[in-house]
C-alpha cells in the first residue's frame, strides 16, 4: 500500500493545526480529511473509513478521551495517534490505556509525526501474530526457541526479563504504558518500580551502553518503547 492509498483523519479544533497537517501530510502523499469536533469526526469515520486518525485531546464538547473510548467500545480498530498540547503525563497515559496507538506533543516536527504514522500503519497492515524471529540492529529474538542473541552471542535472560522483552517485541515501535506491561507480565498492578528494576537488568544484558539505551527507550512518565534500529 502506498501513501496515496492511505486516508488520514485529522481531528483538531485549531484551524492552523489542521492546515499544517493537511499541507504537510498531503506533501507526503497522504489523503487528509479534517474534523473540528467529535460530531464531525464520528460522521467522517463512518463515511470515509480512514486508515489512521490523528486525535487532539482538547476538543470542545466531547473531548478526545471520551471520543476515543466511544470508538474503541464500538469496536473501531483504526490506529489512533494522539496530538496533545498538554504536558500532563496522566492524560497521555489515560489515552494510551483507552486504546490509542501512540502520541506526539505539540509543537511537533513533521518528520517525527510521519515516522509515528508509519509505525502505527505498519502494525495495522502487517499479518496478525508474532513473527517467529525478530531482528533490530544487532539484537535477535527467536520467539519460538526463546533465544535472544546480540551479535550472534546468546544472552541468558530470566523468565521475567524475557517476558518483558517478548511483549516489547510484539509491539515493536509502539509505546507501552507501565500498567500495560505490568498486567501483561505479572497479571496485576505490581509497583512500577518493580518493572523499572527488571528493565534496568534487561538493558544491562542487551544494550552496549545501558545508560544510553539503543533498543529499549524510556517514554518519561509513560512507559517504554522497543526502538527498531535501521
Amino acid at each position: 500500500m502506498t501513501n496515496l492509498d492511505v486516508r488520514i483523519l485529522v481531528v483538531d479544533d485549531e484551524p492552523p493545526i489542521r492546515k499544517l497537517l493537511r499541507v504537510g501530510l498531503g506533501s507526503q502523499g497522504y489523503a487528509v480529511s479534517e474534523a473540528p469536533n467529535a460530531k464531525t469526526a464520528i460522521e467522517l469515520v463512518e463515511t470515509e473509513k480512514p486508515d489512521l486518525i490523528l486525535l487532539d485531546l482538547g476538543l470542545p464538547g466531547m473531548g478526545g478521551h471520551e471520543l476515543l473510548r466511544k470508538w474503541r467500545d464500538d469496536g473501531l480498530d483504526v490506529p489512533v495517534v494522539i496530538l496533545s498540547s498538554r504536558t500532563d503525563e496522566a492524560g497521555i497515559v489515560s489515552a494510551l490505556d483507552l486504546g490509542a496507538d501512540d502520541y506526539i506533543i505539540k509543537p511537533f516536527g513533521m518528520n517525527e509525526l510521519v515516522a509515528r504514522i508509519r509505525v502505527a500503519l505498519r502494525h495495522k497492515f502487517q499479518q496478525q501474530g508474532e513473527k517467529p524471529v525478530f531482528h533490530t540492529g544487532d539484537l535477535t529474538v527467536d520467539l519460538v526457541k526463546r533465544i535472544v542473541t546480540i551479535e550472534d552471542r546468546e544472552i541468558k535472560l530470566s523468565p521475567k526479563e524475557y517476558d518483558i522483552l517478548r511483549i516489547l517485541v510484539q509491539y515493536a515501535g509502539k509505546v507501552l504504558t507501565h500498567q500495560f506491561l505490568l498486567k501483561q507480565v505479572w497479571g496485576d498492578s505490581t509497583d512500577v518500580q518493580y518493572l523499572r528494576v527488571y528493565v534496568r537488568q534487561l538493558r544491562q544484558k542487551i544494550e552496549k551502553t545501558p545508560d544510553q539505551p539503543c533498543y529499549i527507550t524510556t517514554e518519561t512518565g509513560v512507559g517504554y518503547r522497543l526502538r527498531e534500529v535501521d
